[in-house]
């Protein structure tokens, strides 16, 4: 059944483990979809990186922890941690009500910019869970 009040921002790009990537010069804002945040429900906790931790596309970067399961996080861009976002440590539930804005998870000097690229833009995105 689809939710027709999720968001799909044509903003960002979006990982096929539902994170997404916003590009701002050769950094990115990398948080979890809507979607992703819908299906989960109500995010009770989040294991983020330090600061200086470096991943590749697609490796596990952390966790949420939610009162129904708890689900891995992917990066959907390869990078060093520049920042990570302080306010979910105590207020996860922020993810829930603002994925794409307050609740954003991490910002990332990206190694590859053609990586962008690569991810999915928001209507292949929407149909790729819908179909």
């Amino acid at each position: 059944m689809v939710n027709s009040n999720l968001n799909f921002p044509e903003t960002v790009r979006y990982s096929k483990e539902h994170t997404w990537a916003k590009l701002e010069g050769e950094t990115a804002i990398i948080g979890i979809s809507d979607y992703a945040q819908n299906e989960l429900g109500e995010i009770v906790y989040i294991q983020l990186p330090d600061a200086e931790d470096v991943f590749e596309k697609s490796e596990e970067f952390g966790f949420v922890e939610s009162v129904k399961t708890t689900s891995d996080l992917y990066m959907p861009l390869g990078g060093k941690v520049l920042e990570i976002n302080s306010r979910l440590e105590d207020n996860p539930e922020i993810i829930n009500t603002d994925p794409f804005g307050n609740g954003w998870m991490l910002k990332i000097k990206i190694d590859d910019p053609g990586e962008y690229d690569d991810l999915l833009e928001a209507k292949a995105y929407h149909n790729d869970i819908y179909e």
